[in-house]
């Protein structure tokens, strides 16, 4: 970041695109180091809400007149931060710029607050928020000084943001988002990538490209440092590395049995074994997140015994395999899958927990252009299920591209029942079959529906 204004220096912050989970985790970075802040996002969420809470100023209004005047009064002294997703059409935006003001985007910020401090990244087209959430959690844990930047709400703390809690010896977390490369921005200590799926081409073009910016990550891991990634992944470093898997890699995962809903495991890797570990968050892709985590927070001197603790403990991330009703009537569990390795993992592990059950799923598409790239790639993942309920398709930042639609991916989908809805139908659908099992997907506003379908099952 070349950024002329000093943290001394800095008066006020203003962000556009504020109820971003991680740019709400920069935002709180900065208000908890004294900073005001102020924001714009294009609608009230709960997370916003609980921002203004904090103190942040925010509003949902595109107006340049919503920007608070002290800040306008002395830019020399602000920070502008900005997402990608904000549209080139936006009229704050557009007016920042025209005065010459300069723009960051979050990575930028997030290298320029990292860079003097010891940095555990964890990288990965899947499993990064569960990975560096639990890393976290075990260095909190273990009673190191963390400071975090996580893209999710964790549930032991209900937050995305951790603050130090002193000066010296901070150990910071940090999710390395590949989305418009923004990971580039980092110099860690210690990494780990967990997955490189082709995913967003709309940035990237082609899987290669993705490919190859990731192994740029690799090759920016600090002298002497530590990589590890998951078994089958071909990233060169010259560092210190090693490799996860299950069954397999110098960190694995064996013995893995099903216990009352619930996964238990043992973990070799290179100094010894932890056996039964107890995992309160269930899935095979998130043990393999958890021997991730585990190789990591060995890098900085956790034993054997605090990990087992630690990921004995760890609560889970909002919208990541989340329980919303488990009774003996229903099981709801919500999942933030959004791309056709995450449906399939997701859905895998549903029917390994509960073998004898009708999985009936909801699938809200994440963009245009993702469902285009991947479409029979979400017809396979999606025929997982045994009864599936079609949302339309998420836009996000996008347009809509002509011939690409729910009622198209349906079609190539191999179950019998299946269907387009609204959200509306859906509430309704649920309600009158109240199913045993029912699972939830996506990465738009799907979430926005999970209180009503909670209250339809019971």
């Amino acid at each position: 970041m070349k950024s002329n204004i000093q943290l001394k220096d800095l008066k006020y912050v203003y962000f556009l695109g504020i109820g971003g989970i991680g740019m709400s985790a920069i935002a709180r970075w900065f208000l908890h180091n004294g900073f005001p802040v102020a924001g714009y996002d294009k609608t009230e969420s709960p997370l916003t809400k609980t921002l203004s809470q904090e103190g942040m100023q925010i509003h949902y209004t595109d107006d340049i007149s919503c920007i608070p005047s002290d800040i306008l009064a002395d830019t020399a002294h602000s920070l502008f931060i900005y997402t990608p997703a904000i549209p080139a059409n936006h009229v704050e935006k557009n007016y920042l710029l025209d005065l010459g003001i300069p723009l960051y985007k979050r990575s930028e910020i997030l290298g320029w607050i990292t860079e003097q401090i010891p940095t555990l990244a964890v990288a990965g087209t899947h499993g990064k928020t569960t990975t560096s959430s639990l890393l976290t959690h075990l260095l909190i844990h273990a009673n190191k000084n963390v400071t975090a930047f996580l893209g999710g709400i964790t549930q032991n703390y209900g937050t995305n943001f951790i603050p130090n809690k002193e000066k010296d010896n901070i150990i910071c977390v940090v999710e390395a988002d590949e989305y418009d490369r923004s990971f580039l921005t980092l110099h860690p200590y210690a990494a780990v990538v967990t997955s490189t799926d082709a995913d967003h081409l709309d940035i990237y073009g082609a899987s290669e490209q993705v490919l190859e910016s990731f192994q740029l990550f690799v090759s920016q891991i600090q002298d002497k440092g530590f990589f590890i990634q998951k078994v089958g992944l071909d990233l060169s470093s010259n560092n210190k590395k090693a490799t996860f898997g299950i069954e397999s890699g110098d960190f694995q995962a064996v013995n893995i049995r099903i216990q009352n809903h619930r996964m238990v495991f043992d973990m070799l890797y290179p100094e010894g074994e932890i056996k039964d570990i107890p995992m309160r968050i269930p899935g095979f892709h998130n043990i393999e997140n958890a021997l991730a985590a585990a190789a990591l927070a060995m890098q900085v001197g956790l034993t054997g015994e605090e990990i087992k603790e630690g990921i004995a403990s760890f609560l889970g991330v909002k919208r990541r395999f989340e329980y919303h009703v488990e009774t003996d009537e229903h099981v709801m569990i919500d999942d933030y899958a959004h791309h056709p390795t995450e449906i399939a993992a997701c859905l895998n592990s549903v029917r390994a927990l509960y073998p004898n059950e009708k999985i009936v799923a909801v699938f809200q598409p994440h963009l245009f252009s993702r469902t285009r790239d991947f479409l029979a790639d979400f017809a396979q993942s999606l025929s997982l299920a045994d009864e599936l309920y079609l949302l339309d398709i998420y836009p996000a930042r996008e347009l809509a591209i002509p011939g690409v639609s729910s009622e198209k991916l349906l079609e190539l989908i191999n179950l019998e029942k299946k269907q387009c809805i609204s959200k509306e139908d859906l509430k309704l659908a649920i309600q009158e079959q109240k199913p045993r099992l029912l699972v939830t997907m996506g990465a738009g506003d799907i979430d926005l529906l999970l209180s009503d379908l909670k209250s339809s099952l019971q």
